[in-house]
C-alpha cells in the first residue's frame, strides 16, 4: 500500500516561495526574476504566488524585512548572553559569521534597497530603528556602570552596528568563500580592538 505525502500547509508553501525569492532574487536580481522562474523554483503555481502576495513586490518587500527580523532576533539574543561589556569581539565574531551564512539575504537588501524606496523605508522602520534601540539600550547601560566612558549611546550603537554589517560583507568574509573560522575571529578581534580603544596609540591620546 502506498502513502501518499501530505499536502503541504499554507505556511511551508509561503516559507517555500519565500526561500526561492531569496535565492533567485541575490542570484538574478528582483527584476531579471520573473514570476514564472519563481514559481517553478518554488515547485508552486504561478497563481499560487499571489494567493500569498499581493504581487512580486510584496515578495521582495517580505524577504528583506523577515530576514532582517531573524537578524534582529539573534542580535538580541546575544546582547543578553554576552558574559561581559568587554566581549564585544565574541558578538562581532558571532554576528560576521551569521550574517555569512545569509549572504542572499544581504545581497538582495545591499543592492535592492538601492532602488526600491517603499522596501528602504520598511527596513529603516521596522527593524534598523529597532536594532539601534537594542544597541543602545545596551552600551547606556555600560555607560552608567562606568565600563564605557560616557558618550552619545545611540551614535555608539550606530557605529557598532554599521562595523560588524560592512565588514560582514566586506571582501574578507562573505565575498570571499575560502575565508577560515581564524580569518574571521581576527577580522571580530581587530574590529572591537577599534571600537573598544579606537586607533591612536596612547602616546598620542595625551
Amino acid at each position: 500500500m502506498l502513502f501518499q505525502r501530505p499536502a503541504p500547509t499554507e505556511n511551508e508553501t509561503r516559507s517555500r516561495i519565500l526561500k526561492s525569492a531569496m535565492r533567485l532574487f541575490a542570484k538574478k536580481g528582483f527584476d531579471g526574476t520573473t514570476t514564472k522562474e519563481l514559481a517553478e523554483d518554488a515547485g508552486v503555481a504561478e497563481g499560487t504566488l499571489f494567493r500569498h502576495f499581493a504581487n512580486k513586490k510584496a515578495i521582495l518587500i517580505e524577504v528583506a524585512t523577515q530576514g532582517w527580523i531573524d537578524l534582529l532576533t539573534d542580535l538580541l539574543t546575544e546582547f543578553s548572553e554576552m558574559g561581559s561589556y568587554k566581549a564585544v569581539a565574541e558578538v562581532m565574531k558571532h554576528r560576521m559569521m551569521h550574517m555569512r551564512e545569509n549572504v542572499d539575504l544581504l545581497r538582495v537588501c545591499f543592492i535592492e534597497v538601492q532602488f526600491h524606496e517603499d522596501l528602504r523605508d520598511r527596513i529603516q522602520q521596522e527593524v534598523i530603528e529597532k536594532m539601534t534601540d537594542v544597541a543602545e539600550a545596551f552600551f547606556q547601560t555600560a555607560m552608567d556602570q562606568g565600563i564605557y566612558r560616557q558618550m552619545d549611546p545611540r551614535l555608539v550603537a550606530r557605529v557598532f552596528l554599521g562595523m560588524f554589517t560592512i565588514a560582514s560583507f566586506s571582501q574578507n568574509t562573505i565575498a570571499d568563500p575560502d575565508a577560515s573560522p581564524e580569518d574571521l575571529k581576527a577580522m571580530a578581534e581587530g574590529l572591537a580592538d577599534i571600537f573598544l580603544n579606537g586607533v591612536l596609540a596612547p602616546t598620542a591620546r595625551a
